[in-house]
């Protein structure tokens, strides 16, 4: 697996080369972040004096944040330490993890700190390059130049993964492998997790195991256990999480992933442990709090849950991953231990911050609702979950027109309003409606279960969720058999039907590809692609890295490409 120097040559070693990554990085947008201003302005001009003059500045996170919306760089230079108690690392993975910033953006990272350098290596998602402070223009320009060179080395597997031409992604990857040795890791690692999203487990993990036998690395433990997951060997897949969480402590996603195997387990304590872990080593990552909360408020460990919720909202000022949910889980929490006073006032925080934002107003009712409830006063509870019903009706109204997605979670609170208040019919509606939506959601289907608990009708949520499943295996079957007798245009209409009642991931997903099949067969047709194209962005932003969704964006390409239709999905 090693390759021969002799007969690759490094290209960083070619003055003519050289001179190309040189001219090259003159015409790049770059952003710099820093909390202070001189420095910004030292590096902007060590910056210009390599010919680069498209140089923007941010002084905080939420600069950041706004910046990358509006603007797309090719290359960001942040410092580790930031403005808010995260660090540069933490903001890569929120810009990662957020699409803010597509794969071909480089990020390096400016630190003070030596030791920085041994972190970075085994973090999930590391920088593609750290400087250590002081350095010179050279030596600037030759970590910019070498971060440059590789982005170009891999820029046809980040534009078929932008596209969603996943297949052509990984015959990307084989190009990189069998050509350029020196990224020949790059290229598997792409390659087992493009496998993995397309749902083909076995080739993933022959992938993940092949690096394995060269290269004892994180990622590639990460990948052979969430492989031996989907083929069901848990316990393997849990002892190799945990080995990746003792010899790489800062590769975070290892600890979701080992929590999430003991929860499929039923170690709800135990998974719970996992998750403190992480947000133990890294305390300013909101992502993983509110999972400790999550799992926390499940395990009815309500004071870890309310401790989790309040560093959310506490850490997550001027973040992009800051939602009402925060509040409206804090405020829950806090009305379960039989706080009210505490939970009026972070429902009070939350219509402050969220100022004319109708879910803020509609968590806020909710809360006050609940509250007046356990206090003993019915009637005006009731006036309050009236008002609460009319605005989540204008609120599904108003994001279906715009594509946003109202919160799943603050219906079920909803509902659990109604159920308080007596008005069962409208909580079973907006139960019913939640469990169809999101039947694949194991932790909302939960919430669920937990309000027909606090409501004294555990039998009555069972009955409710199996009847809800029955119903969408009986819609889901008719597409599928109309699908598989030839009858592809009344598969079509069965599937858009289901996916028009119940948009759950599953039927945007089969009416998406029930679609592009029929295209397939009788030619393109732009209103039914057009469509398909919505259901799929519906799906995805349901679950994004779901190998469904990845599987009917595949087709989508396959039909285009036949065709001659560019692609646009993203």
């Amino acid at each position: 697996m090693r390759a021969n120097p002799a007969k690759n040559p490094n290209p960083l070693d070619n003055e003519e080369m050289l001179l190309v990554l040189q001219q090259s990085l003159a015409k790049k947008r770059v952003l710099i972040v820093d909390r202070h201003s001189p420095a910004r302005d030292s590096l902007r001009l060590m910056l210009g004096a390599l010919g680069v003059t498209a140089v923007h500045g941010a002084g905080n996170s939420a600069e950041v944040i706004r910046q990358v919306k509006g603007n797309r760089f090719d290359i960001i230079l942040s410092d580790f330490v930031l403005d808010d108690g995260r660090d540069g690392q933490q903001l890569l993975e929120e810009l990662r993890h957020t699409h803010l910033i597509p794969l071909s953006t480089v990020y390096l990272i400016i630190t003070s700190e030596r030791g920085y350098t041994n972190v970075v290596a085994l973090a999930e998602l590391a920088p593609d390059d750290y400087l250590i402070k002081p350095f010179t223009a050279d030596q600037l320009q030759a970590r910019l130049i070498r971060a440059i060179y590789k982005k170009h080395v891999l820029r046809h597997i980040y534009q078929q993964i932008e596209r969603g031409a996943l297949q052509e992604a990984i015959a990307a990857c084989d190009r990189v492998i069998q050509q350029q040795p020196q990224y020949m890791y790059d290229g598997l690692r792409f390659k087992g997790e493009l496998l993995h999203q397309l749902g083909r487990t076995r080739e993933a993990e022959e992938v993940f195991r092949r690096v394995l036998e060269g290269r004892v690395v994180p990622w590639a433990k990460m990948g052979l256990a969430m492989a031996l997951r989907d083929r069901g060997a848990l316990g393997e897949a849990e002892q190799l999480a945990e080995q990746v969480t003792q010899e790489a402590p800062d590769f975070l996603s290892a600890y979701d992933f080992l929590a999430s195997v003991q929860e499929a387990q039923g170690q709800l304590e135990r998974a719970q442990q996992s998750l403190q872990r992480a947000a133990d080593v890294s305390p300013h990552n909101t992502v993983r709090q509110r999972l400790v909360g999550d799992v926390a408020a499940r395990n009815n460990d309500l004071l870890a849950a309310e401790k989790a919720y309040g560093k959310v909202i506490e850490r997550s000022k001027g973040s992009s991953l800051r939602s009402v949910d925060d509040f409206a889980n804090l405020s829950r929490v806090l009305l379960d231990r039989g706080d009210l006073a505490a939970s009026r006032k972070i429902a009070a925080d939350m219509k402050r911050e969220w100022r004319g934002d109708k879910q803020a107003e509609l968590a806020a009712l909710v809360t006050e609702s609940l509250c007046l409830d356990a206090e003993g006063s019915a009637d005006k509870a009731r006036q309050l979950v009236d008002r609460a019903l009319a605005l989540q009706a204008e609120i599904r109204d108003e994001t279906a027109s715009k594509g946003k997605h109202a919160s799943q979670r603050l219906a079920v609170d909803l509902a659990h309003a109604c159920y308080a208040t007596g008005n069962g019919d409208a909580a079973g509606r907006l139960m019913r409606q939640v469990a169809a939506e999101n039947h694949e959601d194991a932790h909302l289907i939960d919430h669920i279960t937990s309000v027909f608990a606090k409501t004294g009708q555990p039998d009555a949520g069972k009955a409710l969720l199996d009847e809800v499943g029955k119903e969408i295996i009986d819609l889901n079957n008719q597409g599928v058999m109309a699908a598989r007798s030839g009858d592809l245009e009344g598969a079509v209409r069965l599937l858009i039907q289901a996916a028009e009642r119940v948009p759950n991931l599953q039927f945007l997903v089969n009416a998406a590809k029930a679609i592009y099949t029929l295209m397939d067969q009788k030619g393109w047709d732009h209103e039914l692609a057009a469509q398909a194209a919505d259901y799929l962005q519906r799906a995805q932003r349901k679950d994004r890295k779901s190998a469904k969704v990845a599987s009917a964006r595949e087709l989508y390409v396959t039909v285009a490409k036949k065709y001659g239709i560019a692609i646009e999905l993203a």
